[in-house]
């Protein structure tokens, strides 16, 4: 595991991030087994995908995915995508920086308490996902267990007015 001794996060867009960076957390194990919508290889075309769907929310609604920096090195990536009428927020860190996962989702939450366009946000988790504990600290309230995109999420929410 990685020590962060003053951890200061930042928020950049993700075209600040050199491609083989995303490639390699992306490729790793640990993350796709909880990323069942992760059906392919990630290679540096993946990437020129993902960054360019990613910018277009920003183009698109003014918000989207961040990668994230904690004393300057990347950690993930994350934020939040319109989902019909709803804001869906989503985190994914490389392994060695898991730890990070709840102060990281509290910075973002206080971003969105503070955007009035967004009065809650929407968490898809699939069912691996064992540890919500966070969530519920957070204020989310268990929804439904949905299908999207032919894998099982459980959907959270948790309002921010």
């Amino acid at each position: 595991m990685t020590i962060h001794s003053e951890r200061k996060l930042t928020f950049v867009r993700l075209p600040e991030i050199p491609p083989e960076e995303i490639v390699a957390h992306m490729s790793d194990a640990r993350v796709a087994e909880h990323m069942p919508l992760l059906k392919f290889k990630w290679d540096q075309r993946a990437v020129a995908k993902f960054v360019e769907a990613k910018e277009e929310c920003w183009r698109r609604d003014g918000l989207g995915h961040w990668a994230i920096l904690c004393n300057d090195i990347y950690v993930g990536w994350g934020g939040f995508q319109k989902e019909g009428d709803e804001w869906d927020y989503g985190l994914v860190l490389k392994p060695e920086h898991f730890g990070l996962g709840a102060r990281i989702s509290r910075r973002a939450i206080e971003f969105a308490v503070a955007d009035e366009r967004i009065p809650f946000v929407t968490f898809l988790l699939p069912p691996s996902r064992k540890n919500l504990g966070g969530l519920a600290r957070l204020g989310a309230r268990f929804i439904e267990e949905i299908e999207y995109d032919g894998a099982q999420f459980l959907k959270y929410r948790l309002d921010t007015d």
